[in-house]
């Protein structure tokens, strides 16, 4: 075991398969000489040299369509997009052709590709930096969209992602990076090497596509995050004095209803937090699985906290990014009989 950030357990986790698997390839913008934009890939190309990892040029739906055209040929790429804002010209790539391979020729192909992309806000990225996505991969069947919230699940996830047969959709919130983040953007960020999340096995291991976790138990009401929004959902949980039970989705396709269903039976209440933007953001889809699933078990209404319907503000990000404050009140709103 070693303690790492999560841009070192992503490095440990590609470093791992281009070891065990000479089919793994890692290309991107600036993922080779440079190790990215976030340093995720720092000294990959050193050490397997440049036709495992290399440069591609500024151009996303060449990076996926390479990507596509190479997994189905036998190969495994782990592929970066910058920030996931870029990711638009690949929809296309990711939708149309690695989504609906396996589909369309009959089981002849597969397509084991991993999309990698920071996402997020809480960096005073703006706009065109700072946007989640997810929502959009999600109503895509043939992918799987996973976002991990600690670095040994980031490891674990990662590599369960790159040896699974079909495309995955890897997001990674890049606020939590080098800690977790609890909403207080004025105070003092915690490193992941004081957090036990912050302990990761050096070799192989995955953690399994598909399992949601209950980061934290409780009785009085579920709260369903993932991501950044993990953390806090705990700081507004302690803020309002609830005692909730935090489920980290980690994967939101296939989703964890399992998991879910057992917690709001025992809570009767559930509040959903994401970043995102609120209309047709995954908390939709989340609410309408627990009301069709866990309707009788149900106390009061779900609540939903997320990203407005805006254009991510940089001057207002506090404004925009669900911070405790707002968790804390629909808690509280959940709680009303």
């Amino acid at each position: 075991m070693a303690r790492m950030s999560m841009i070192e357990a992503l490095r440990s986790a590609m470093d791992v398969k281009l070891g065990n698997d000479a089919s793994v390839l890692v290309f991107g913008e600036d993922v080779g000489f440079f190790g990215g934009v976030f340093r995720c890939t720092a000294g990959l190309q050193e050490k397997f040299g440049e036709e495992r990892v290399f440069d591609t040029p500024i151009n996303e739906s060449a990076i996926v369509g390479l990507a596509v055209g190479m997994a189905a040929q036998g190969m495994r790429p782990c592929v970066e997009v910058q920030f996931a804002d870029y990711v638009y010209p690949a929809y296309d790539q990711i939708t149309q052709e690695a989504a609906r391979l396996r589909h369309r020729s009959n089981e002849q192909f597969t397509c084991p590709i991993v999309v990698r992309m920071p996402t997020g806000g809480g960096i005073f990225g703006g706009q065109t930096h700072s946007q989640s996505p997810e929502a959009l991969f999600t109503h895509v069947a043939g992918l799987k969209v996973v976002i991990p919230s600690t670095p040994y699940d980031a490891k674990g996830l990662l590599i369960a992602s790159i040896e699974d047969p079909d495309p995955v959709i890897f997001l990674e919130p890049k606020r939590i990076y080098n800690g977790p983040f609890y909403g207080d953007h004025s105070g003092k960020s915690v490193p992941w090497s004081q957090h036990d999340a912050g302990e990761v096995p050096e070799g192989h291991y995955t953690v399994p596509l598909g399992k949601a976790q209950v980061r934290q138990p409780g009785n009085d009401v579920t709260i369903l995050a993932y991501g950044t929004m993990v953390y806090v959902a705990e700081a507004a949980a302690k803020q309002a004095g609830v005692d909730a039970e935090i489920i980290d989705l980690r994967t939101l396709l296939p989703l964890d209803l399992d998991t879910i269903r057992t917690s709001i039976e025992k809570t009767g209440r559930c509040v959903v937090v994401h970043e995102a933007t609120r209309t047709s953001g995954f908390g939709a889809e989340l609410i309408a699985e627990v009301q069709e699933t866990c309707f009788w078990h149900l106390k009061a209404p779900i609540q939903r906290v997320a990203g407005w319907d805006a254009p991510y503000p940089h001057a207002q990000e506090w404004d925009y990014f669900p911070g405790p404050e707002r968790i804390a009140a629909a808690l509280k709103l959940a709680m009303e009989d």
